[in-house]
């Protein structure tokens, strides 16, 4: 190849380069949509709205709102793993899609970790054991002695929200905690759950700390212990699972932002970027903080880690404790 020729190759591959770079630069320039496997009106579908709502201020461009819910979450997973990696097709869920259904259920349609691009978690969700008022346990250590005099004759019956929710694999982590065998009650959501605390139909509920702590501040119900590095601002005087004594009970929800794989790395730095400056807003994180959450960012490697973890912990917790949602 002669100078002459090199040259303009050369040429050739820098243009196209800068072609390149400026495209992705250009990233966004149309609305892009957040998919939330989950009907309007829950806490995903909360904080995926407020996080749309100031993206768009970063971004200059609409950021709208799908809700494809159904089957655990599973549809809408699966359309942002096949959807196009173009940036303008992106999700915000928790952990029951990233980390408890795939430890627990081998035929999902898409894999946690190389079917997206992790961009950031943005909430924690804590949550709360729950004691009916009558129970003669004030404190996690009580019940779990409770529980433990209970065994074999007459277990405990704890509410979740069905095989596999995160309370029902809170609950297995205090049954293992606790040395007793205790019984799972699925029921459809907090409202049911807390029902049938006040009626007795169960001693213990594992239940959100959104959900729970109005009905706990009303004295409806007692609230024992809360899952977390520290207490809940919404129960100031609820001890962590550490502080009673029982640190294995370990399980926090939260709530994260993802785009199917192979999405450019431009596109990437650039969600990144404004995710962190979203989550730095005071307005925001104040926001998340009156959901009873608590507002971090967590960029892509320590999003990575934490469903890593994650998926050994439960596919561990799920064995001991006979949990298939196969």
């Amino acid at each position: 190849m002669s100078i002459k020729t090199r040259a303009a190759a050369t040429a050739l591959a820098l243009a196209a380069a800068a072609g390149g770079a400026t495209a992705h630069a250009a990233y966004p320039e149309q609305p892009i949509k957040i998919v939330v496997p989950f009907t309007p009106g829950g806490a995903t579908d909360s904080v995926a709205r407020l996080l749309a709502s100031k993206l768009a201020g970063k971004l200059g461009q609409p950021v709208i709102i799908e809700n494809r819910p159904g089957a655990s979450t599973v549809i809408g997973a699966e359309a942002v793993a096949r959807a196009r990696p173009d940036g303008y097709t992106l999700m915000v869920s928790g952990s029951t899609t990233y980390s408890v259904l795939p430890a627990l259920k081998t035929d999902l349609p898409y894999d946690p970790l190389r079917s997206y691009e992790h961009i950031a978690i943005v909430s924690l969700a804590p949550l709360v054991l729950l004691a009916r008022k009558d129970l003669p346990a004030s404190t996690a250590g009580e019940a779990a002695e409770l529980a433990r005099k209970q065994s074999g004759k007459g277990e405990l019956m704890y509410g979740t929200f069905g095989p596999g929710s995160a309370p029902h694999l809170a609950g297995e982590m205090y049954a293992e905690a606790a040395g007793a065998r205790m019984t799972p009650v699925p029921y459809k959501g907090s409202a049911p759950l807390v029902t049938a605390l006040i009626g007795g139909e169960v001693a213990l509920g594992v239940d959100t700390v959104a959900s729970a702590a109005p009905h706990a501040k009303a004295g409806k119900v007692r609230a024992l212990a809360v899952t977390g590095a520290h207490r809940s601002p919404q129960l100031p005087d609820v001890p962590t699972f550490a502080e009673a004594g029982l640190p294995g009970v370990s399980m926090v929800g939260w709530y994260g932002l993802v785009a199917p794989a192979k999405t450019p790395a431009p596109v990437l730095d650039t969600l990144g970027r404004a995710v962190e400056e979203v989550m730095r807003d005071p307005q925001v994180r104040k926001s998340i903080e009156d959901m009873a959450m608590e507002p971090v960012f967590m960029p892509g490697p320590a999003f990575r880690d934490q469903i890593s973890s994650e998926l050994a912990t439960f596919g561990a917790v799920g064995k001991r404790a006979g949990i298939t949602l196969d």
